[in-house]
């Protein structure tokens, strides 16, 4: 959608149609961007508040899983729990799915816990082992459900700010050259025909006045 300056365009009627056209589409195209607007507004804003909910619910799980590891660390030494860490396999998978929120592409984390086997001996563990490792696959799905939704605030603010930047370019500079265009086409078209008219007149007079004399 390209826009000339006012006195740069040609002043003829097809400019004219052109440019009317053209501003049709640029306030068309405004109205459109300002709905999406509102609704990125409004998705925006429903994620901020499930993102809040979402952090305030984080903490209690990373504070039992935690606890839960230091008692493993202190029954069982840093070295010791280390090593059987070192030698367990991934229990959990994550896999990435992209979800569409407003025509902006937000990825979410889908967690699959995995049957393994221990690694490790009751007599060469502790409970506290057991219950870490539980507490903190449950806290990975708090952790990870409140990243989606920090992740989902950004995308939607960027987004947000792109139609912001053309909504405002639209507004302040596009549909006015536009309209700046059109009165300036329309100007020199009345002017143009204003002229004609006058010539018109003249060639009638003169016209009418050989007449006369011939007659």
């Amino acid at each position: 959608m390209s826009v000339a300056a006012a006195g740069k365009v040609l002043p003829t009627k097809i400019e004219l149609i052109k440019t009317r056209r053209s501003l049709s589409t640029a306030r068309r195209v405004y109205r459109v961007l300002d709905d999406k607007r509102e609704v990125l507004l409004k998705k925006l804003e429903e994620m901020i508040q499930k993102a809040g909910t979402a952090r305030e619910e984080i903490w209690q799980p990373i504070s039992d899983a935690y606890f839960a590891l230091y008692d493993s660390y202190l029954r069982l030494g840093p070295l010791r729990l280390e090593g059987i860490a070192a030698h367990t396999p991934p229990v959990v998978e994550a896999d990435v799915i992209v979800k569409r929120i407003v025509d902006v592409d937000v990825p979410a984390l889908k967690l699959t816990e995995k049957n393994v086997n221990m690694t490790y001996g009751f007599a060469d563990s502790s409970v506290s082992v057991d219950k870490a490792s539980r507490l903190i696959r449950k806290a990975l799905v708090s952790i990870f459900k409140a990243a989606e939704f920090e992740n989902a605030i950004f995308r939607l603010a960027s987004e947000l700010e792109k139609t912001q930047r053309l909504i405002n370019a639209l507004e302040y500079l596009i549909i006015p050259r536009y309209e700046s265009s059109i009165r300036y086409i329309q100007a020199t078209l009345e002017e143009r025909e204003r002229e004609e008219f006058v010539r018109l007149k003249h060639v009638k007079r003169v016209l009418e006045a050989k007449v006369a004399k011939s007659g």
